[in-house]
C-alpha cells in the first residue's frame, strides 16, 4: 500500500468497530476462519488483541497478513487494522418496488346549474 492509500484506509477505519477479538488462544483455526469471513464481507476490518505485549501484537499482525493475504494498515494500542481488496464487488441489493401512488382526488366545485 502506498502512504496515500494507507492514509485513506485509516480514515475509513476510524468509524469501524472491531469484528474479531483475539484472546488467549491467539491464532486458532476458528479465529482465522472468522478473519477470512470478515475480509470477504468487508475489505477493511479491525481486530482487537487482548494482552499487553506490544511485540506479540506486532507478530500477530504479520502472521494474520501472511496467512490471509491482507495488508497491514495500522497498529494502535490493542487494535489492528488490516485490508484486503475484494476481487469481486459485492452483489447489488435487490431493488424494492415502490407502491404506485394513486392519483390524488380533488373535490370538484359545481357552479350554478
Amino acid at each position: 500500500l502506498t502512504p496515500a492509500e494507507r492514509r485513506l484506509l485509516k480514515a475509513r477505519a476510524h468509524a469501524l468497530s472491531p469484528v474479531v477479538t483475539l484472546g488467549n488462544e491467539r491464532l486458532s483455526a476458528s479465529v482465522l476462519k472468522e478473519i477470512e469471513t470478515s475480509l470477504r464481507a468487508h475489505d477493511l476490518i479491525k481486530i482487537r488483541v487482548t494482552g499487553d505485549d506490544r511485540d506479540l501484537r506486532q507478530l500477530l499482525l504479520g502472521e494474520i497478513c501472511n496467512r490471509t493475504g491482507a495488508s497491514p494498515v495500522q497498529h494502535i494500542g490493542k487494535i489492528l487494522v488490516v485490508y484486503r481488496e475484494n476481487p469481486e464487488p459485492p452483489a447489488p441489493a435487490p431493488k424494492k418496488r415502490l407502491a404506485r401512488k394513486q392519483p390524488r382526488r380533488t373535490k370538484r366545485s359545481y357552479q350554478g346549474e
